[in-house]
């Protein structure tokens, strides 16, 4: 595994850092290796909206929780609806979810442990596998829960820091526009006579009436220098 495995690492920002799938990968390879007698792991996100981001340690456990996801039913849903843990010690003795634990046996699991880990309207269903019956009743107080935890945590913390570059490039966008913007509100007023909180008024209602950026209208009305604009700016008026 790379370095940025390390939990340590989990403080160091970049753009591929804060992404969720990137937090998953190292969640599950650090849980599955701290937990005595853990064959894998898997790990998803639900935010309550749209298809929730996923990792594994290894490619037959993407089927253990597609069946879930797909069916609604097995540890992972019934973890996620219950806000607990959710221990199967022995598949071959459970009754139920048949169809989780069809799969979950032919894959040589015999037993799993589904831990969620609930922040700010965003939960982290961790699973740890394993090929013994009741090897993983620990699990769920051992270091799987504190690096679930810290997961968590920077889960929502990379939110935050996604939605704030969101706003600060927007605001950057904003920025770079305003002077075309200022330029076609000083035509707007020369060709309408009207002052500057009017021009800007024409220039939004137009922006909106044709579905445009408001920046894209000040543009054209700037290369336009006005020509032709009197009767259609002043329709807008009346």
């Amino acid at each position: 595994m790379p370095d940025t495995a390390r939990p340590g690492s989990w403080a160091t920002e970049s753009a591929e850092s804060a992404l969720p799938g990137r937090r998953l990968s190292e969640l599950v390879e650090q849980a599955a290796r701290c937990t005595a007698d853990c064959c894998g792991a898997s790990g998803m996100v639900n935010e309550g909206a749209g298809e929730p981001p996923a990792a594994v340690t290894h490619p037959d456990l993407a089927a253990l929780v597609a069946v879930q996801l797909r069916s609604g039913d097995g540890p992972i849903p019934a973890s996620l609806d219950r806000g607990k843990t959710v221990d199967c010690a022995d598949l071959l003795r459970e009754e139920r979810w048949p169809e989780y634990r069809a799969l979950a046996l032919d894959s040589g699991v015999r037993s799993s442990v589904t831990i969620p880990f609930r922040r700010s309207g965003l939960t982290v269903a961790l699973s740890l596998y394993s090929f013994r019956p009741g090897a993983l009743s620990d699990a769920p107080h051992g270091p799987a829960r504190a690096l679930g935890d810290l997961a968590a945590t920077c889960l929502v913390r990379d939110r935050s820091y996604r939605a704030a570059l969101t706003e600060l490039d927007q605001l950057g966008t904003a920025l770079r526009s305003r002077p075309v913007v200022d330029q076609a509100c000083g035509i707007v007023m020369h060709v309408l006579g009207c002052d500057a909180d009017t021009a800007f008024g024409v220039l939004r209602r137009i922006s909106q009436g044709a579905n445009r950026k408001l920046a894209d209208v000040a543009s054209a009305v700037v290369e336009r220098r006005g020509r032709g604009l009197e009767k259609e700016l002043a329709s807008l008026l009346n």
